[in-house]
């Protein structure tokens, strides 16, 4: 419980509290004026105050950690199994937990900073987890009971913390509802711990499946029976490119060699094609040659009478002489003819010399060739090779990962369905446990109301099901009350614990649009139920909230009033000043 709450700070209103019921309330003076307003007094500060000293997280320029609290240092004075100890939070310094009292029997020790010993966050909560519900000191595992998710359903902050019994702020994550709930409720939560991976282990499957088919995983996209056919067809390309690589000869001088090959093909194809044109002249040439006749004389004779007739009196050599000039012309011409035949026959017989010559060679160099490749051509290869290989290994992943979704798809089902007889099981062995908690806020709620509300413990196919209702609970107060009578039912089961957290801290809120004659039917069960079953309760009101005509007789408020926050003055809030 909750011994003493102070400050460094004089201005602070240090608050003691002792075992079963306490107030701090906030009250209008006589001095203040309709301006004036309670609020800011320091009534939620006080719960944020509780909260930050027991490790909650704190941002900067949020909560407690502004600039007006600079230098400030907050003092929870705390009994855990009859051991007291206190711890310092440092606005300036949020990080370390301060800590004074015996600490010899903690699981964990505080380590000496400044002469002072001190706990980081971590490991104050997870001794805190320990002190107050005996929670593992480490674990592993996802979705289990933390300490700081616990005692907020115990010290409840924000008034959205009291919007529904189940939950300590708004769009708490339905595993956080189920799991911290049924541990409360002393239910097996590791079951809805389980259901919670199974959800996870779901949802990841089907974020594959769905990401498949929408092409958004590479290779993945097809039904098995498409993906096994393009394993088979990569299966088979790739083998024959390996054999391809396997029989594969890299020569050195490939290159060189190929320059070669192509230079006397080039050689080759220059000598044959000249070899053609000359043969076309030669067989011109010869023909030419054997045409070629010396002219008739009477042929000389007829050409020298017609010309005396076509042309008289033009002066004409001797037939001889013409006779003797046309043999030396077809004589020289023959000659010419003779010569290029000759010719051109040596240049073919020694270009086909050529060509066989280099036919010869570039058989020998196209041998190799044929037998050895380049090391660019060998790379092209194997770099084919490696692209089918890395296709196959990722159709085949994607086979194993397609059998591996339908499997756990199919195996999932099953494990669900197991779970929730282990569940139900479970439940039924604790059937003590969840009737005393229904009793329990049965009874409470029908001392506010005169007729039993219903608490709803159940476990489905989506884990365990919470619910309550109370008649006419149309209205919010109603619903405050609510959550009112089920942290009552869980501080009654947790006081026969130990450890326990023997803790119940309500802010004002609750209170707000509940009936006088409810209202103060809850302050009176609290104080009641507080002394008798050795739990601390401490709330907050504001004082002319208080129903006073509505309470039994002998039910005396101000006795339990621990601390007043007042308007008179901002002196009489309880930080002494106003952020």
């Amino acid at each position: 419980m909750i011994k003493k709450l102070s400050a460094n700070h004089p201005s602070f209103k240090t608050i003691e509290f002792s075992a079963g019921f306490n107030v701090v309330w906030a009250d209008r003076t006589q001095e203040s004026t309709k301006r004036d307003s309670r609020n800011g007094l320091g009534k939620s500060t006080l719960i944020e105050i509780i909260h930050f000293c027991l490790g909650a997280k704190s941002s900067k320029g949020k909560g407690l950690l502004v600039e007006a609290l600079k230098g400030w240092e907050f003092t929870l004075d705390l009994e855990v199994d009859g051991k007291e100890f206190s711890v310092t939070r440092c606005v300036d310094d949020p990080n370390n937990f301060y800590v004074e009292g015996d600490t010899s029997a903690w699981p964990v020790k505080p380590k000496k900073k400044k002469g002072e010993y001190a706990f980081g966050l971590r490991d104050w909560n997870a001794l805190l987890g320990d002190l107050f519900y005996k929670l593992p000191l480490e674990t592993e595992e996802k979705y289990q009971p933390t300490f700081r998710s616990l005692v907020s359903y115990s010290i409840r902050r924000g008034k959205d913390a009291f919007s529904t019994p189940f939950e300590h702020h708004r769009k708490q994550v339905e595993w956080d509802k189920q799991v911290h709930n049924a541990f409360l409720l002393g239910l097996a939560w590791a079951d809805a711990s389980e259901l919670q991976l199974l959800k996870d282990r779901k949802k990841g499957l089907e974020s594959l499946k769905k990401a498949a088919k929408t092409g958004v995983v590479k290779g993945f996209v097809g039904s098995l029976g498409d993906l096994e056919a393009r394993r088979v067809r990569l299966q088979k390309k790739g083998d024959a490119e390996a054999a391809d690589l396997a029989s594969f000869k890299v020569h050195p001088q490939y290159t060189e060699i190929r320059t070669q090959a192509n230079q006397l093909t080039g050689e080759i194809h220059e000598a044959s094609n000249k070899n053609a044109v000359d043969q076309r002249m030669l067989s011109l040439y010869e023909k030419a040659l054997t045409e070629e006749n010396v002219p008739v004389p009477n042929a000389i004779e007829k050409l020298y009478a017609d010309a005396g007739i076509s042309l008289p009196g033009v002066t004409l050599r001797r037939i001889e002489e013409v006779q003797a000039f046309h043999h030396d012309i077809i004589e020289n011409r023959r000659g010419f003819l003779a010569a290029e035949v000759s010719r051109l026959k040596r240049d073919v017989l020694a270009r086909e010399q050529i060509i066989k010559e280099k036919s010869n060679e570039r058989a020998t160099v196209m041998a190799v060739l044929q037998t050895h490749g380049a090391l660019e051509e060998y790379t092209l290869i194997q770099k084919r090779h490696l692209e089918t290989v890395n296709e196959l290994n990722s159709v085949t992943s994607s086979i194993d990962n397609l059998k591996a979704c339908e499997i756990g798809l199919s195996q999932l089902k099953i494990d669900q369905e197991v779970l929730q007889q282990k569940a139900r099981r479970d439940y039924d062995e604790r059937r003590e446990i969840w009737e005393k908690a229904i009793e329990l806020f049965n009874a409470f709620t029908e001392r506010l109301y005169n007729v039993p509300g219903r608490l709803v413990i159940d476990v489905a196919a989506t884990g365990f099901k919470f619910d309550v209702e109370i008649e006419r609970s149309g209205s919010s107060g109603v619903g405050n009350m609510k959550v009112f009578c089920y942290d009552m039912t869980i501080a009654s089961l947790w006081a026969e614990k130990s450890p326990s957290p023997k803790l119940v801290v309500h802010d004002s809120a609750i209170f707000d649009g509940v009936d006088e004659r409810q209202r103060a039917l809850a302050l009176e069960v609290a104080a009641k139920e507080a002394e008798a079953r050795q739990f601390q309760y401490i709330c907050t009101l504001n004082s002319d909230e208080v129903p006073w005509s509505e309470f039994t007789e002998g039910f005396d408020l101000r006795a339990f009033v621990k601390a007043t926050l007042t308007d008179a003055n901002v002196s009489g809030s309880l930080l002494g000043l106003r952020f």
